[in-house]
């Protein structure tokens, strides 16, 4: 698919000042006949990526000059959707179950505007450019003349005909693989075959597969990437050459328990000046994987590793992320360092970037760490005592830096997560709130100083590069929150500038206080998603100038393109115009599977909540309003936690109006009041494990939460993923990984 940044692209945006014919495009493109035929295949693509539309009568024309838009469905249960449009400037829009034309969510599409009634406007899908769905999974049902499969994604509001013929042998009840052969357009419906039948619907193998399929994630490896894996050497003395040679200082690993992949190990030293030397030696991963190879276009396909609880969907073969790219202790291993210095005042003084070995003397966990440095396990101590200077340097240093982020702006959520421990049959056992201890957030504070570091060599180098960004919030958003803080009588001034560190204050301000989760949602609401891209404008989150990935290359597929940019800095010779080239669609594509990763592990989340829930109907739980709708109130439960639905339409003492800008709900009669952040008493009614929901009905009114009980909010950049159990719980075999891992920044 051809980029918008293509040369091509930029000249038929100033040609088309009206739509044009292909020949009268070639022509004043003044395309020579013996090329004509590649610049039709560009054309197209351009056309396939929505750069330009293909009208009637064979035209083509500038979907910005004639009221159009691409972007891609975001459909709902309830048969609408909106357009998501590829210009992150324009607004959504609206798209009634007519209106999407066939169109189906997450499909690639071009739709009309046709008005802008309310906050968005709506419009009609006049184009399908690409399907983002082949393979469904879903429940097979059988009819009198043919069968028919209910997908598991409601967004995806259509059943699928299956002929009879086309059944592949599924009994009804049972969890099969549509593959659509027959998309939907005007009287048309879905039409598909069987392609797999998973087993049965309740089996938990089962019900990951479902999830793997409908979200179209990469499961088995492609056997030429497995021999390429596998073919990788052990690293010898002749690989060491011209590296930096830090084998014999005090350099280890903190990662969970049952962690398998450690990427990154560190280590601190006082100098005799005063100041820390702080050293952040990732896993060499390019030395391995090199470009252009299948198992780097493997990569690239996947983007990101995806962690499920008790299981993981890595982006590289167990035999690169669990062993040779693994810091393992008391191993020589290839790494890229990045060695900071820093003051007494956390201020970095300078740094180094090179190709190194390493050989960790300790593999730690962020338990054992937190132990040591609060002193109280003396079994721990007289094992790890030689390196508890070691670590209280470390929590010394990571202070300072935590305190000079603050000082500068960065924005601080902290929302425990919810934690789920499965038994040896995969079921959940049990649902806990994980904390982050001081081990945690000093891995956190080393990541973001050498992620920090990297990004400014990049731009003192002034060479093509990626970078993490997140942009500055959404201005109406901003808005409407400074109105909102306004009338909880924070001291908000209308039309102040929201910088990260007026937003930092304003947390500061109501930490504690009941309406923390409060202020903490609504500010959440107006942030924007972090992103990949070439063009460094800075992480807003963070407050930092600058800013990319470079600590995780076993597991994200920007830090490895990071570290062959680096290792081009350090031998050369530069390619800048190859990464100008290929560096956009990095960006883009690791962006979107960062995106459908999330998704699918929120959505995995959300069936291991309803399974542990089911037998859960009829008893009662405190618990945090924790969203409003028109329909009615999500609760948070305190324990376990996880959230339910209560609909206003059970809640019959009154007619209740929504008030979007207070977050609230309210009675028209008594004025009762449902805002997020308020504390009800809840009881169960029923579960629904296929429709991922929780239904609730409400015993007492809501009140405000007390001191103790108000929560943060969820970091807008974590930490990135990690193996192991978290902190506190102790390790057996029945408890094979809790929800994820916590990411680092």
């Amino acid at each position: 698919m051809s980029s918008p940044k293509d040369p091509l692209a930029e000249k038929l945006r100033s040609l088309l000042t009206a739509p044009l014919s292909m020949r009268e495009i070639l022509t004043r493109l003044k395309a020579p006949s013996e090329e004509r035929s590649r610049y039709r295949k560009k054309i197209r693509d351009l056309v396939h990526s929505g750069v330009i539309v293909r009208l009637k009568g064979d035209l083509y024309g500038l979907p910005e000059e004639m009221n159009l838009v691409t972007g891609r469905v975001q459909g709902s249960a309830d048969g609408f959707g909106f357009l998501i449009p590829d210009d992150k400037t324009q607004p959504d829009v609206f798209l009634s179950p007519r209106a999407l034309s066939g169109a189906m969510n997450g499909d690639k599409v071009v739709a009309r505007v046709e008005s802008g009634r309310g906050a968005k406007p709506s419009g009609q899908v006049i184009r399908v450019l690409e399907r983002a769905h082949t393979m469904v999974p879903g429940i097979y049902e059988r009819a009198r003349n043919a069968g028919y499969v209910v997908p598991f994604d409601q967004r995806l509001n259509q059943d699928i005909l299956i002929p009879a013929r086309e059944s592949g042998g599924a009994k009804p009840g049972q969890a099969v693989v549509a593959e659509i052969t027959e998309y939907p357009s005007g009287q048309r419906q879905l039409v598909g075959r069987v392609a797999k039948v998973l087993g049965e619907a309740d089996d938990p193998s089962v019900e990951i597969q479902v999830i793997i399929t409908q979200y179209n994630l990469r499961q088995e490896f492609p056997r030429a990437a497995e021999q390429e894996a596998k073919a990788c050497p052990t690293p010898s003395e002749k690989d060491y050459r011209g590296r930096l040679d830090l084998r014999a200082r005090p350099i280890v690993t903190i990662d969970g328990e049952t962690a398998k992949d450690f990427d990154d190990a560190v280590e601190v030293e006082r100098l005799d000046n005063g100041q820390y030397r702080l050293g952040v030696h990732i896993a060499d991963v390019s030395h391995y994987v090199r470009e252009g190879t299948t198992l780097d276009r493997e990569a690239l396909k996947r983007g990101t590793s995806v962690y499920f609880p008790g299981s993981v969907i890595p982006m590289l073969p167990f035999e690169l992320s669990n062993d040779l790219c693994s810091l393992k202790p008391k191993v020589d291993r290839l790494t890229l360092s990045c060695v900071m210095t820093f003051d007494r005042h956390g201020e970095m003084t300078g740094y180094q970037v090179a190709e190194s070995v390493i050989r960790s003397v300790e593999r730690m966990t962020y338990t054992n760490v937190a132990a040591i440095l609060e002193g109280k396990d003396q079994d721990l101590l007289a094992r790890y005592g030689w390196l508890e200077k070691n670590f209280k340097l470390m929590a010394e240093l990571a202070a300072l830096l935590r305190h000079k982020r603050a000082m500068a702006g960065a924005i601080d959520f902290d929302l425990p997560e919810p934690e789920i421990i499965l038994d040896v049959t995969g079921r959940p056992e049990s649902i806990i709130t994980a904390e982050r201890n001081v081990a945690h957030k000093l891995i956190e504070e080393f990541m973001l100083a050498a992620n920090r570091a990297v990004a400014g060599h990049f731009l003192k180098k002034n060479i093509p590069a990626i970078y993490r960004v997140h942009d500055e919030p959404d201005p109406l958003k901003l808005e409407a929150f400074i109105e909102f803080a306004g009338s909880l009588g924070l001291r908000v001034k209308k039309g102040e500038k929201m910088t990260p560190k007026r937003m930092q204050g304003i947390l500061g301000e109501v930490k504690g206080k009941p309406e923390e989760k409060l202020v903490t949602h609504v500010l959440l609401r107006s942030m924007k998603q972090a992103r990949y891209t070439v063009d460094n404008i800075g992480h807003f989150g963070l407050a930092f100038e600058h800013y990319t990935h470079f600590t995780s290359p076993i597991r994200r597929y920007p830090d490895l393109v990071v570290h062959r940019l680096l290792k081009e800095l350090l031998r050369g010779p530069r390619r800048d115009e190859h990464w100008d080239t290929v560096l956009p669609s990095i960006a883009e594509q690791t962006s979107k599977t960062e995106r459908t990763a999330e998704e699918a592990e929120r959505d995995v989340v959300k069936l291991r909540q309803t399974q542990f829930m089911v037998d859960k109907v009829g008893e009662e739980y405190e618990g945090i309003i924790s969203g409003v709708t028109a329909f009615g109130f999500f609760v948070e439960l305190s324990e376990p936690p996880v959230e339910g639905l209560v609909r206003i339409s059970s809640v019959a003492d009154d007619y209740y109006r929504y008030d979007e800008a207070g977050h609230a709900l309210i009675g028209q009669r008594r004025k009762k009041r449902f805002r997020l952040g308020d504390i009800v008493r809840v009881r169960v009614e029923n579960v629904s494990v296929e429709r991922r929901r929780i239904d609730l009905s409400l015993i007492e009114q809501a009140h405000k939460p007390s001191r103790k009980t108000a929560r943060g909010g969820a970091a807008v950049e974590r930490p990135a993923p990690r193996s192991g159990q978290r902190a506190g719980r102790p390790a057996r075999s029945a408890r094979p990984k809790s929800l994820k891992r916590r990411k680092k920044p």
